[in-house]
Formats: C-alpha cells, sequence, structure tokens
C-alpha cells in the first residue's frame, strides 16, 4: 500500500520542479557578472523596440503592452500589488543581494527615489528581491544600501516568469523595468545603471500626457 501511496503524494511538487529548473537555468546564464545582453534585440506582438547608447531599450507608446500582475510579500512582510501604483511611472529593480552588479547601482536607486520624493514627482520605486534564501539578508542589503522603497521578495523567481517573452521582459540580473503611469512597459536595461541612465528611462514617462 505505502509504495503504491509514495508517488501519488511526490506528484503535485513535479510542476514547481519544472519552474525552479527554469529559474536554475537562468541563474546558469547571469551567474557571470549576474547579467546577459540581449544586444539591443526585442521581438514580439508589440514591435516598435528601440536601443539607445546607453542600453536602455524603449518601446513607442502606441505598441506598449501591459504589464503582467506583480504583486506578493514585501521583505517586510506586507503585501504589496503594483497595479495600486497606477498613475505613476513605476520603476522596478531586480535584484540580489548575492549580485556584485546590483551592489553597485543600488545607492543610485536609492538617491534618484528619494530625490524624486523629494520634489513631489508621481514615481514609485519598487525592488524585486530574487534567489535570496533569506529575508534577513535582503534587508540588510536595503539598510547598508539606504535604499526606503519596498521589495518584494520572490526567492524563486517567480514573479520574473510573469512577464511574456516577446515584451520587455527581465532576462537578467540585474534588470530594470519602468513602466508609464497607464501600467505599460515602457522602458528596460539588462545591466546594471547609474542616476543619469535611470533619469533617461524616467523623465520621459514624466512629460507624456
Amino acid at each position: 500500500m505505502s509504495l503504491i501511496r509514495t508517488p501519488g503524494r511526490r506528484r503535485p511538487h513535479s510542476g514547481r520542479a519544472f519552474l525552479l529548473s527554469a529559474v536554475t537555468v537562468a541563474s546558469i546564464l547571469t551567474a557571470s557578472g549576474c547579467s546577459v545582453s540581449d544586444s539591443g534585440k526585442a521581438t514580439g506582438s508589440g514591435g516598435g523596440y528601440v536601443t539607445g547608447p546607453s542600453g536602455v531599450t524603449t518601446v513607442a507608446k502606441a505598441n506598449r503592452v501591459v504589464a503582467p500582475k506583480i504583486d506578493g510579500e514585501t521583505i517586510e512582510g506586507k503585501a504589496l500589488d503594483i497595479s495600486a501604483l497606477k498613475g505613476k511611472v513605476v520603476v522596478l529593480n531586480i535584484w540580489g543581494s548575492w549580485c556584485g552588479p546590483c551592489r553597485l547601482e543600488a545607492p543610485y536607486f536609492a538617491k534618484v527615489s528619494k530625490e524624486l520624493e523629494a520634489a513631489g514627482q508621481p514615481v514609485a520605486f519598487v525592488g524585486i528581491n530574487t534567489r535570496d534564501n533569506t529575508k534577513q539578508a535582503a534587508s540588510a542589503f536595503e539598510q547598508t544600501n539606504g535604499i526606503t522603497y519596498p521589495s518584494l521578495y520572490d526567492p524563486d523567481g517567480k514573479l520574473m516568469l510573469r512577464f511574456p517573452k516577446g515584451t520587455l521582459n527581465p532576462q537578467a540580473i540585474p534588470s530594470t523595468i519602468v513602466l508609464d503611469k497607464d501600467g505599460k512597459i515602457a522602458a528596460r536595461t539588462l545591466a546594471a545603471i547609474k542616476d543619469n541612465t535611470l533619469h533617461e528611462m524616467i523623465d520621459p514617462l514624466l512629460a507624456e500626457q
């Protein structure tokens, strides 16, 4: 009897194992320097992608697609759903405390987020912390770098997989994706960035009517 039941109990985990395998592959691809490049190419039904010399890929307003549902629990244990931020430009930064390039760019994210908040600009920063085994490591990273905005805790990388292929989806760690005020994907970069590049991604969206 027990020999028959044991496999049955394990089957529900097969879907999760497949998902984690996909994330593991992504981990291998990004292990060297934590980032990869798609050579500025992006294809799909949206179209209209343009990559500038700074490595930022943007999409024309008419061709943007709505971002997937990104929600969950933050590092601090609070519920967060980015759909509640519609009406603001939303900056999504995918990071991990173990990632060297993430540590390099973190102070710039802290700086720009505080500057824009002080200026009363309609911008919301949200981190997506991935592949950190504990919230403590992620929280320590935020404290060290002066990050005050929330980060969703996504140790298995499931939130990254919600972005449809062929869109400006995250393909590296770090990745930064910026949504326009209508909640549509407007810009992406697949490498660590500084404050000037952040403004390059955010400022045109703030000026849109």
